[in-house]
């Protein structure tokens, strides 16, 4: 268990050092042509579609992964330390969020905000106003917490780089398919598989962010916005690290037309950082977690 802590951590200071290079050669960007290839719904016949979804999941997932898995197989321990910190980071990303949020918040002071938060989400954002677009980029953060930081490097954990590839390549196909337009039959399986996957690292992160909270003094508010909002994201998931923060920190996360998660005590010009800042600790604690956890089991395993 220690090679694949000293590779979690190293990942962590490849992923602040160097980032997500932006090339479509990247193996997420060139997974996500491949899902882009096959998820077209126009091309299938409505009573097909569901099929499809289900053996492009599987597909995609079988192509991103494989390697993966044979790199862990076969690589050597001194390889695994080498080479394993930049696998790993393939598969999550903490930089690139801070970036493209900071980056939106920075473009609505020249009117390109709503063209920079398209980077992160999928609303359209041509009627929004400052706030709501500054809402549109920290919730992606926010809900990212569990999606790209915590859930892959906690299957990572359990299963090893193939874990996390697997996690990687059905969160991806979530993000691209996962929808109640005309993709909702080919992505009602990815949809579905994101929310069994997602079930237990969204509620690591709960933990992790309350424990931040505690620690910040700000546990009441954000266990208070928690217990009455969470909901009020559709899905299993989002909601919980989205209404901690929003609680936590002290903002409103707001979609128009669709959910309000928080108390808007503070702007989210003023408080975006702060956003930031609770995701960095959070993943700082879960991998504190982490580390004391397998310590007690060698501990436990070894007695």
């Amino acid at each position: 268990m220690i090679i694949p802590l000293m590779v979690l951590i190293l990942s962590l200071g490849v992923d602040r050092i160097i980032g997500d290079p932006h090339t479509r050669y990247h193996p997420v960007a060139m997974i996500g042509a491949f899902i882009g290839w096959w998820g077209r719904p126009e091309q299938y016949s409505p009573s097909y579609q569901v099929l499809i979804g289900v053996i492009g999941w599987f597909s995609t997932v079988l192509i991103f992964s494989f390697p993966f898995f044979l790199f862990a197989y076969y690589a050597p321990w001194y390889l695994m330390l080498i080479a394993g910190p930049f696998l790993l980071k393939v598969c999550f990303a903490l930089r690139s969020l801070e970036e493209h949020a900071r980056a939106v918040a920075d473009a609505t002071t020249t009117d390109t905000g709503r063209e920079q938060v398209q980077m992160l989400v999928s609303r359209d954002t041509a009627s929004l106003t400052d706030e709501q677009i500054l809402s549109a980029a920290y919730e992606s953060v926010a809900e990212n917490l569990n999606d790209s930081i915590v859930a892959p490097l906690c299957y990572f954990l359990l299963f090893g780089p193939a874990g996390a590839a697997v996690y990687r390549a059905a969160n991806t196909m979530d993000a691209m398919l996962g929808y109640t337009d005309d993709r909702r039959r080919i992505g009602w399986f990815s949809a579905r598989m994101d929310d069994i996957l997602s079930y237990i690292p969204a509620r690591i992160t709960g933990a992790c962010l309350i424990l931040y909270f505690l620690y910040k003094r700000r546990l009441n508010p954000a266990f208070f916005v928690f217990r009455r909002d969470r909901v009020k994201r559709p899905g299993f998931n989002g909601g919980i690290p989205m209404s901690l923060i929003a609680g936590g920190v002290g903002i409103r996360f707001e979609k128009p037309g669709a959910y309000c998660i928080g108390n808007p005590e503070r702007t989210l010009r003023s408080a975006g950082p702060d956003v930031i800042r609770a995701v960095q600790y959070a993943t700082l604690i879960f991998v504190m977690g982490a580390t004391c956890g397998s310590v007690l089991l060698n501990l436990l395993f070894n007695v």
